[in-house]
């Protein structure tokens, strides 16, 4: 059984300094357990795929359209600029969004509205921490509220002294927190959340009820997460993305979550292929892939093919009913 992941229209929004750095089962509809092979194509080398790789098709209800983004820039990535040891302070505990980490997620937002993409989005997936929900209702979130709006809101005024707005959901899809792609955990307080119970307040429209706790048990302030147990946390988060009905999601993450998930594939495709995949991702970047279900994970039916009419009889094509009555066929 397999998942492939596939770069579709890569948007990179370089407006920024770029600092590249066991989860509990979720709540969900239960799985049928299988093995994820994580490949793009075949199981080649990329060297071998380099001058062979050939297009390949894949039937559209099997495939989601994933916008993923990094948030952007954070108090905790200036200071960890200037000083690495920055990140074992508690003065950056969940970290908020900088005043240029703001304006980053203002010209993201200007970019996905201009281009169409907000109107496409059913859902936006957000990791539970506080610059990764300002990035993630800034970018797809409503307008600011205003009197007259009854809509709840996303995001209250001055979220985290950002000196901004609150934030309504009216005309926005709807925003969901997940566990599983959270940052790095354990050791840096920056990748530490807060409780629940401060959080719906402060964003009152997320939907929080997939948190199995309401304190953060799975930082430990000893124990750094592995490089390999992010990337298999991120195949897990992919597969439980098919208990979704949602095509088209955003999902507003970390930098080490993303690489190490995403490093995980291409290694059949063109080099150049995997380098676009496995690449760091910068501060408030979007980047458009296409997750194909290859192993029969989902089974959703089309909601687009359609059989054709019904014939009255084998209504064959020529070269199908000589296969089926090879007596009858010409000699050729």
């Amino acid at each position: 059984m397999s998942i492939c992941i596939t770069i579709y229209n890569p948007i990179n929004l370089l407006n920024s300094s770029f600092v590249p750095t066991p989860i509990s089962k979720l709540r969900c509809s239960p799985q049928p357990q299988r093995s994820l092979s994580v490949t793009c194509f075949s199981s080649r080398s990329a060297s071998d795929m380099d001058a062979t790789a050939e297009p390949s098709l894949y039937p559209l209800h099997r495939c989601k359209t994933l916008h993923l983004v990094r948030h952007a820039q954070g108090i905790h990535n200036v200071e960890g600029d200037k000083n690495h040891d920055a990140y074992l302070s508690f003065d950056l505990f969940d970290a908020q969004l900088t005043p240029l980490g703001w304006k980053q997620v203002d010209n993201l937002r200007n970019h996905v509205q201009a281009c169409g993409l907000s109107k496409k989005i059913d859902l936006v997936i957000v990791s539970p921490l506080l610059r990764t929900m300002q990035t993630a209702v800034g970018v797809f979130g409503g307008e600011a509220f205003t009197d007259g709006i009854s809509a709840p809101l996303l995001m209250k005024e001055n979220v985290g002294n950002s000196d901004r707005h609150a934030i309504s959901s009216l005309n926005s899809p709807p925003f969901i927190a997940v566990e599983l792609c959270r940052e790095h955990l354990g050791v840096h307080p920056c990748d530490k959340r807060r409780s629940i119970s401060e959080y719906r307040p402060l964003f009152p429209a997320i939907d929080f009820s997939l948190m199995e706790s309401d304190d953060d048990i799975l930082w430990k302030p000893n124990v750094r997460e592995k490089n390999e147990e992010v990337a298999a946390r991120g195949l897990k988060f992919l597969k439980w993305l098919w208990t979704r009905k949602e095509k088209e999601i955003a999902i507003v993450t970390h930098s080490g979550f993303l690489f190490h998930t995403l490093s995980t594939f291409g290694n059949g495709c063109h080099s150049s292929v995997k380098s676009e995949i496995s690449t760091h991702f910068a501060n408030c970047e979007l980047r458009s892939v296409v997750i194909v279900d290859r192993g029969m994970i989902s089974s959703d039916s089309s909601t687009t093919n359609y059989p054709g009419k019904i014939p009255q009889g084998l209504d064959l094509p020529s070269d199908v009913a000589d296969e089926k009555n090879p007596d009858k066929g010409l000699s050729k």
